[in-house]
């Protein structure tokens, strides 16, 4: 075996490993930018996705999208065929980047009860409880913000958040918040 026969076969060996480790896998975070659609949608878009351990992203509007084992060119186009073939947008130009990392570890906080949007919210240090249940989108018009529950370590706290002194409670990362019914009193 001569030397370019060797170099030659490193660089088939290189070819084959590069493609496998550009590839996105199960459990790994991608972040998802749609562009050429108006500002309202794009927020609705834009945000990192957990490769889930099926190999799937749920995305907003389409639903689940296979994930894993394609590189992020090859998932950004079947992103962008999938909102055409829906027609939900006539032209969008998806950019999908890869994290770096093995898995996504993002610190979250849970809001339930009565908000316009419960789920999971990402924690920052100086997120509170009043912040949290407006990025939920606030009350509904049957939750009471007198007597909010946090539920953090086994242990449950309530809070009159129409008091402003309540309003700065800071939050952990992995809280619950829950906003209840309002009660017979409207409270």
């Amino acid at each position: 075996m001569n030397l370019r026969s060797i170099f030659i076969a490193f660089l088939a060996i290189l070819g084959l490993i590069t493609p496998t480790m550009a590839q996105i896998q199960s459990g790994q975070a991608v972040q998802i930018t749609i562009m050429g659609v108006p500002a309202e949608e794009k927020q609705k878009i834009d945000a990192v996705y957990p490769v889930s351990q099926s190999g799937t992203v749920n995305m907003p509007f389409i639903g689940v999208v296979r994930a894993s084992g394609l590189q992020p060119e090859t998932l950004a186009a079947s992103i962008q065929n999938a909102y055409r073939a829906a027609q939900i947008y006539t032209n969008p130009t998806i950019q999908v980047i890869a994290s770096s990392g093995d898995t996504l570890v993002e610190q979250m906080v849970h809001i339930g009860g009565q908000v316009r949007r419960p789920g999971p919210a990402k924690y920052s240090s100086n997120l509170t409880i009043y912040q949290a249940v407006q990025a939920a989108g606030g009350a509904t018009e049957f939750g009471s913000l007198k007597r909010v529950k946090l539920y953090r370590n086994g242990k449950t706290q309530v809070f009159d958040l129409t008091n402003p002194q309540f309003m700065r409670v800071p939050l952990k990362p992995d809280d619950t918040i829950e906003v209840p019914q309002k009660n017979w009193l409207g409270q």
